[in-house]
C-alpha cells in the first residue's frame, strides 16, 4: 500500500515525499483511514512502529482539507487587532483555543511529536504545533500559546497549569491524542488526565495509543471514547527480531563497571545508551566515561530543558557516543545510530525493558541490548522472559567471568552477529574507569560508581521522577 491510497491530501503526500517517506507502516495502514472517517481509536502497538504518523497524518488532512476557513479566520482575528490598536486598546491575552491536543508522558516525546508534525505539514502554511512542557521559560510558553496553534503538544502536568490560569480554552477541541496512555499513567498521571478530558467537548474524537490495552488503560479507555475502533499491530512482548540481547552476571560494583568500559569499546558500536535506576548515578557513570575517554552525557528528569535539548542535539549528530539516562528521560528517544543498549540497572518494570532495547535496533537495523545483572537480580530477569516470552542468553566474556557461580544458563542460543570478546582492532579493551581490584563500593564511601545493583533495583528511592510534569 502507498500513502497516495490511503487518500491524504496532495500537500501532505508532498512533504511525506520529501522527507523520504515511501509506503505507510502497518498501524498506519490500519490507523489513517479510520481516523480519517473521524472513528474513536484504541490502538496496542510497538515502540517505533510509526504511530505518530498514524495519528498526526489524519488530522492534518482534515486541517488541509478546511485550510481555507483557517485562514478566513486567521484574517479575520489579524482585523480585530488592527482594529483595536487603532482605538488605542492595548492588546488582551485571548486563551489559546487548539483544534488538536496530544498529551505524552514526557518532554522529549512531545518535543519528538511535534517535530514530526512540522515535518508532515510543512506545506501547510496555517497549522501550527507546539509544545507546552515543564523546563520550559513561562514567558516562552507564553509566547508560543499566543499564536494560537491548532496543535497542541503537552505534558500533562504543565498543561493544567495553564489550564487553570485560563491560558488555555478547549471549547474549540476536535481532536484529542493521548500517545503512550499506559506510562502516562504508570507515572501517576490519571486525575490530572481525567481533569483534562473533562475540560474537552463531548464531541471530540479521541485517540489512544498504548504498549497495553488491559487494566488500569483498558478501563480508561472505555469511559473517555465512543465505539472505538480497537487496532493491535503487535504485543509489547514482541520478540525483537533484529535485536540480540544478552545477559552479563557481575559480582559487584567494580566488575560491573570494568565490564561496562570493555562493552562500550566494541568496535562495532556506533553510539550507546547506558541505562540507569537513578539521576545521581547518570550523572556520575556520565562523567566517569568522559574521563575514560567516551564522549558521553547524561540525561534525566532534573535537567533544564534547554541542557535536555542540547544533549539530545549532540546525540543526533554524533558528537555524543554514549548516552546515559533514566527510562522518564530517554522516551521518544529515536536516534538511527544507537546500536547498543546497556541495561546498567534493570529496570523496575518489564514493560520498561521492552521499551529500553527499542531504542537500538530502529527502522529495521541490527541492534544489541545488554543486561549487567547481579546474581540477586536473577528472578527479575526471569520476570522479563516471562514478559517477553523469550530466553535471555546469558554471555561470558574471557577475562570478565563472574567469580560468583553464575545461574544455568537458560537458553544453550549463542549470540550471533557479533563478537563479545573483542574491543576496538578485535583486542580487549585496554582502559577502565575503575580499579580491577577494588572493592564493591558501600553505600556512603568507597569506589565504583554508587550503591550495589541490588539496593538500587527499586530506582530512585522507590520513586518515580515526575521531572517532566
Amino acid at each position: 500500500m502507498t500513502f497516495e491510497a490511503l487518500g491524504l491530501h496532495s500537500s501532505i503526500l508532498k512533504a511525506l515525499t520529501e522527507a523520504g517517506y515511501t509506503k505507510p507502516t502497518s498501524v498506519q495502514e490500519q490507523a489513517v483511514p479510520a481516523a480519517m472517517q473521524n472513528r474513536d481509536l484504541l490502538v496496542s502497538s510497538q515502540t517505533g512502529s510509526g504511530k505518530t504518523a498514524a495519528f498526526m497524518l489524519p488530522a492534518l488532512h482534515k486541517f488541509a482539507e478546511a485550510e481555507h476557513e483557517v485562514q478566513t479566520g486567521a484574517k479575520t482575528s489579524n482585523q480585530e487587532r488592527q482594529a483595536a490598536r487603532a482605538r488605542g486598546e492595548r492588546p488582551r491575552f485571548q486563551p489559546a483555543q487548539p483544534k488538536m491536543l496530544v498529551l505524552t508522558p514526557t518532554r522529549e516525546l512531545a518535543l519528538q511529536v511535534t517535530t514530526a508534525t512540522t515535518k508532515y505539514g510543512a506545506n501547510l502554511r496555517r497549522v501550527r504545533a507546539v509544545s507546552i512542557l515543564g523546563g520550559m521559560p513561562y514567558p516562552k510558553q507564553m509566547q508560543l500559546l499566543s499564536r494560537n496553534p491548532e496543535i497542541l503538544v503537552a505534558t500533562p502536568g504543565r498543561l493544567i497549569d495553564h489550564m487553570e490560569s485560563g491560558k488555555i480554552n478547549f471549547s474549540q477541541l476536535e481532536i484529542l491524542v493521548l500517545d503512550e496512555a499506559d506510562r502516562m499513567l504508570d507515572m501517576g498521571f490519571i486525575e490530572d488526565i481525567e481533569k483534562i478530558v473533562a475540560a474537552t467537548p463531548e464531541t471530540r474524537q479521541t485517540m489512544l495509543f498504548s504498549a497495553t490495552l488491559d487494566g488500569v488503560v483498558g478501563n480508561m479507555a472505555k469511559r473517555i471514547t465512543r465505539d472505538p475502533m480497537v487496532i493491535q499491530i503487535a504485543s509489547v512482548g514482541n520478540k525483537h527480531e533484529n535485536i540480540q540481547q544478552r545477559v552479563h552476571f557481575v559480582d559487584d560494583m567494580s566488575h560491573k563497571n570494568r565490564l561496562l568500559d570493555h562493552l562500550l569499546r566494541d568496535a562495532t558500536l556506533d553510539q550507546a545508551v547506558v541505562f540507569t535506576a537513578t539521576k545521581r548515578d547518570a550523572d556520575t557513570i556520565a562523567d566517569r566515561l568522559n574521563i575514560a575517554g567516551f564522549a558521553a552525557a547524561a540525561l534525566h528528569g532534573d535537567m533544564h530543558q534547554g541542557a535536555r535539548n542540547r544533549t539530545l542535539d549532540a546525540l543526533r549528530r554524533g558528537q555524543v557516543r554514549v548516552l546515559v539516562a533514566t527510562d522518564v528521560a530517554a522516551r521518544g528517544i529515536d536516534v538511527p545510530g544507537i546500536t547498543h543498549v546497556v541495561n546498567y540497572d534493570l529496570p523496575k518494570f518489564p514493560e520498561d525493558y521492552v521499551h529500553r532495547i527499542g531504542r537500538t535496533g530502529r527502522a529495521g537495523r541490527n541492534g544489541l541490548a545488554i543486561s549487567l545483572v547481579n546474581h540477586a537480580e536473577n528472578m527479575n530477569i526471569k520476570r522479563i522472559e516471562r514478559f517477553t516470552k523469550q530466553l535471555i542468553p546469558v554471555d561470558v566474556i574471557e577475562g570478565y567471568e563472574p567469580k560468583k557461580s553464575a545461574p544455568a544458563p537458560r537458553s544453550a542460543r549463542k549470540p550471533s552477529g557479533w563478537k563479545p570478546g573483542e574491543g576496538r582492532n578485535g583486542k580487549p579493551g585496554q582502559r577502565s574507569f575503575s580499579k580491577p581490584g577494588a572493592a564493591p563500593r558501600k553505600e556512603g564511601g568507597g569506589g565504583g560508581f554508587g550503591k550495589s545493583s541490588s539496593s538500587r533495583f527499586a530506582g530512585d528511592g522507590g520513586r518515580r521522577s515526575y521531572g517532566d510534569r
